[in-house]
This record gives C-alpha cells, sequence and structure tokens, in this order.
C-alpha cells in the first residue's frame, strides 16, 4: 500500500500514544463569501440498478489501512439464489455545493453527493461489489484511499459489517452479502431507512465528510414499494412510489443534511486535526446542496431527515409563512417505523446518524406557502452544542404549488408492532454493563480505554437482553451507534425517555444536558466480533469506539 503520510493516524500514534505536540493545522480559511440561498433544487439521490450475476469472491481479502495484516474469510463464498447484484464504484469527481460556488473536489460512490440510493426488500438478499478506484496521490488532502463499507442499521454477518480494520485499498474490489431478513435484535422487526459510509479505522471522519455516504431504503409487504399505490389492503400505504423506469421514487426523499467549509475560492476545507469535532458551515447542505428548495404538490410527502454531521447536533423546526408549526406525522426514528405516529411533535432533534422519518402533508398550506426548515441548535464547537436559539438558518424551502392531486396515500394509525417488546424482553435480562463515553491525552475513550483491535469489552449471548448504562463525562455529547442490533431507550436521567426516542434505535445521544441512558438491548442471529463507537467522527476516530463479541 502507498505509504500515507501526515494522517491521523500517524498524528494519533506520535501525539496520543507517543506523547509529542503536534501542530494543528486548520487548513484554508474558510469562505465568508455571500451566498444567495434557495438557488438550486433540492437533489434527489437516484435509485441504483442491479445488474447481472456476477461470481462472488470465494476468498474475500482485506488489507489493514497501515499495511501491516491480512484479514480473509475463507471458505467458498456462497449466496442464495434470489439474490440481487449490484456494483458501485468510489470515485473522484466535481461537485457544486452551490450555484455560486466552483466546482469542488469530492469522493463519491459513483462520484455523486450523496451516493445512489439502493433499495433492498425484506426477503430478497443483496450483494453489492465496491471497487476502490479513490486516487493514491490527491492533492486535496482530505480523506485516504482507503475503503470499508458499514451498512450502518443493517443486520449482517461480521465479515460483512464493515469491520473498520477491514480495509480495501485503490485499485481492489470487496464483496458485501445482506441477507435482508428481519432485523435479528430485539423483535424480528423490519427495518426502514439504512444508510451506508465509508469506516475506515482513524479515517472514518475525513471520508465521509469528502462525500461517501448514501441512503439503504428497505421495504417489505407493509412498508411497501408500491407504497401508496399498493393494493395490499393490510399495507401501509405511506406517500412514496417508484417511478415507471424504476430509477427514481416519487413522494419519498431522503434528506442527508451536513456542514461543510470552503475556502476563500470555493473549495471544500476540512481539518483532520480538529478532535473535537468538525463543525462546518451553519447554513447547511441537504443533499449536497447548500440551502436547497423543493416545489412540492399539494399532497402527502414522505422525509426521511438523515444528521449526516460529523459533529454538529440540529434541531429543525418547520416554519410557515415565518411561523414555526408543530410537525404532523412523524412515522420512525433510526432504522425502524414507530408502533403509532407521532402528531404535534414541536421540533425534530437528531445527533449525528440518528434518523427520523416524517410525513409533511401540503395540502394543509395555501398554494403559493413559503414552507422552510429552519435548524435553531446552535453549535459552534465539535465538544457540544451551546442550545437553542430563537430562530436559526433555513437549510431547505418548500414552494408549495397550485396542484392538489388525487392520490392513495396514507398514515395508518397503527405502524409496526413489536411482538418482543419491552414487557416481554425486561424478565429475561442476565447481565447489566455500565460503559463510560471520556477523555484521556488528548483522545477519546470507553471505560478509559482507546480501541484496540486485539482488546475485546464485552462478550454478549445471542438471545440472551442485557441492560447497558451509557454515561459520559465532561458535559461533552456523544452520539453513540452500536453495530448489528437495535435497542430500546429505558430511561434518560432517570426519567422516561421523550417521545422520539421511544421507538427502536440504532443510535443514542448521551451527555451535554442529555445525561445518560439506560438501553435494553438483544443481540441474535451472527457470533462474531462487532464495535460500538461514538458518531461523532472525530471521536470515533480518535478511538472512541470498542469492539464487542458475540457469543453462542
Amino acid at each position: 500500500m502507498t505509504d500515507l503520510t501526515l494522517t491521523r493516524r500517524n498524528a494519533l500514534k506520535a501525539s496520543v500514544f507517543g506523547g509529542s505536540a503536534l501542530a494543528l493545522n486548520s487548513g484554508s480559511a474558510q469562505s465568508q463569501a455571500v451566498l444567495t440561498p434557495f438557488m438550486d433544487p433540492l437533489p434527489i439521490p437516484p435509485i441504483l440498478q442491479p445488474v447481472e450475476p456476477f461470481a462472488p469472491k470465494a476468498d474475500v481479502s482485506a488489507t489493514n489501512v497501515d499495511g501491516s495484516k491480512t484479514f480473509h474469510v475463507s471458505g467458498p463464498r456462497t449466496v442464495a439464489a434470489n439474490t440481487l447484484f449490484y456494483k458501485i464504484e468510489e470515485k473522484q469527481a466535481y461537485h457544486k455545493f452551490h450555484a455560486q460556488l466552483p466546482p469542488t473536489s469530492i469522493w463519491g460512490y459513483e462520484g455523486t453527493l450523496p451516493g445512489p440510493t439502493y433499495i433492498t426488500e425484506s426477503g430478497k438478499p443483496t450483494l453489492i461489489r465496491y471497487a476502490n478506484n479513490l486516487p493514491i496521490n490527491d492533492p486535496v488532502g482530505i480523506g485516504e484511499p482507503v475503503s470499508v463499507i458499514h451498512r450502518h442499521g443493517g443486520f449482517q454477518a461480521p465479515e460483512d459489517d464493515g469491520y473498520p480494520m477491514d480495509s480495501f485499498a485503490s485499485g481492489q474490489t470487496r464483496d458485501y452479502y445482506y441477507p435482508c431478513v428481519p432485523e435479528g435484535g430485539l423483535s424480528q422487526n423490519e427495518v426502514s431507512c439504512l444508510w451506508y459510509h465509508d469506516h475506515s479505522v482513524d479515517a472514518t471522519a475525513a471520508n465521509v465528510y469528502r462525500g461517501l455516504m448514501g441512503f439503504n431504503m428497505n421495504f417489505d409487504a407493509l412498508d411497501s414499494k408500491l407504497g401508496e399505490d399498493d393494493p395490499n389492503p393490510a399495507a401501509f400505504r405511506l406517500p412514496g412510489k417508484m417511478s415507471a423506469d424504476g430509477k427514481q421514487r416519487l413522494f419519498d426523499m431522503p434528506l442527508a443534511i451536513a456542514d461543510r467549509n470552503f475556502d476563500a475560492n470555493g473549495q471544500l476545507v476540512y481539518s483532520s486535526f480538529d478532535h473535537d469535532g468538525f463543525i462546518g458551515d451553519p447554513r447547511l447542505s441537504v443533499n449536497g446542496k447548500v440551502q436547497p428548495y423543493l416545489g412540492v404538490q399539494r399532497r402527502k410527502y414522505r422525509f426521511r431527515f438523515f444528521n449526516c454531521c460529523n459533529a454538529r447536533m440540529l434541531d429543525l423546526f418547520l416554519v410557515v409563512n415565518g411561523t414555526a408549526v408543530p410537525f404532523h406525522g412523524v412515522i420512525g426514528s433510526d432504522l425502524s417505523l414507530f408502533e403509532k405516529p407521532l402528531y404535534n411533535v414541536g421540533s425534530l432533534r437528531m445527533g449525528p446518524a440518528e434518523r427520523l422519518d416524517v410525513v409533511l402533508d401540503f395540502a394543509k398550506f395555501a398554494a403559493g406557502s413559503q414552507v422552510y426548515i429552519e435548524n435553531r441548535m446552535l453549535q459552534i464547537s465539535g465538544r457540544k452544542p451551546e442550545g437553542l436559539a430563537a430562530s436559526g438558518p433555513k437549510i431547505l424551502k418548500f414552494s408549495v404549488g397550485s396542484l392538489t392531486p388525487a392520490n392513495n396515500s396514507r398514515v395508518p394509525s397503527t405502524l409496526r408492532t413489536c411482538p418482543e417488546g419491552l414487557n416481554y424482553l425486561l424478565p429475561k435480562v442476565q447481565v447489566e454493563r455500565t460503559f463510560e463515553f471520556g477523555r484521556s491525552n488528548g483522545a477519546w475513550t470507553i471505560n478509559d480505554k482507546f480501541f484496540d483491535e486485539n482488546r475485546i469489552m464485552a462478550k454478549p449471548k445471542l438471545g440472551v437482553p442485557e441492560i447497558w448504562t451509557l454515561t459520559a463525562g465532561g458535559g461533552w455529547s456523544h452520539p453513540v451507534h452500536i453495530h448489528l442490533t437495535e435497542f430500546y431507550i429505558l430511561s434518560r436521567n432517570g426519567l422516561a425517555p421523550p417521545l422520539l426516542e421511544r421507538g427502536r434505535k440504532d443510535t443514542v445521544r448521551i451527555g451535554w444536558k442529555e445525561g445518560s441512558v439506560k438501553i435494553l438491548i438483544n443481540f441474535t442471529g451472527y457470533t462474531g466480533r462487532y464495535v460500538f463507537h461514538c458518531h461523532n467522527l472525530e471521536h470515533e476516530d480518535m478511538r472512541m469506539m470498542a469492539n464487542i463479541e458475540l457469543q453462542p
């Protein structure tokens, strides 16, 4: 592998574990150019199309990012007969974040930001071959041309989960197999909105910031790909349907919200040494455009709100003709739909990697109404937010048209029930664990330990529910993500969690003013090594991660 110098990995070894000091280089100054808001239409990522079946690799190999070790998945690589096959290329491309900014270099899946959305359906396995064609000697200096793919919120075997050391280099490919069976953790739940992103050890933050992320929408017989036009009487008929050519999902849109910084020449900049957590321009981008707009009909739309920031917390308000109004129809969080929709929700609070599934009915607003999504969470440091402001940047504009079309979309009163819910699992709890997320020697720890690929912090048994207490010190904010399974938040600071946190989750905020949480978690399906970590990506890269090894 090419020698990668002056990287986060080198800095970590030198300054954290070696004790020597490094001067921090924040890169070029952020541009203060005035950008006219709502000039660009909201981009909607295209739907990835399947390809002809190809021979899965029998021996999946991966080289450690520092070249020191090779991992192998031995034995034949077999997949189910009904598997769908896809290919995704990671490559450098040029992207305009705003009409008044010049093109800037990104790394993207298929060269786009976000990458293409791939659709999965429960019971139809998927095999994706990723080809790493990232440039080795990239002059921009953001990211490293190594790759690991993690399907965030997914239920997959250890070799397909994106373990951070299982990287493949520029010029190599790797296959990832997703069985697309019901989620294995708590209730055999059918997942809804997942996302995929780079998960390379010590390089996740820069690689995701550069653009390596995309969506995976999953459907089944109830929350179906046919959406509002499904003739099945049991189907939810939530807003959304596939276009006739299968290349676009109509009225059901992912919204990846991220903060980016640009230099005086309008080029993307990033500090690899901002270990607190990188905070970008508060104007934010949605699906790769700064302050875009979307023309909407007077009908229901489904939006998958997603905090794709490295470290910034969001608190989103719906503002109509200058007045904040509640969200009516919040139907899910993270990877799962709620049991029942939530109405009269004042705002959507999300830490990095959290998602909220929301139905907005624009028929409630007059033609010509100006409807905005506004972020009122003030944050100037990756350590934690400052708190809510009376108003904030408007990040997305909906322009309500005059067309009120007939459609079959609805929000049913009951969504995902959970047969193996709290009352079923709590009496079966046999183990309680506490994990403290802290800071030491300029880096980040879990239970006073830096991430070590050879250290196993816990060995949960499959099918044995556990209660975990997650705490944080120093007033810092940490969004904690646990691989492979979902969980319930039992309490926050000893009190019942807020309504938006009472569904099944894969990421939870701790610290700052939100304190500690107790969660109910139950692993099933796969044995082997997985990780959990802070999803402030700079914290993750600076070793706030730990191994768990699932036991039969």
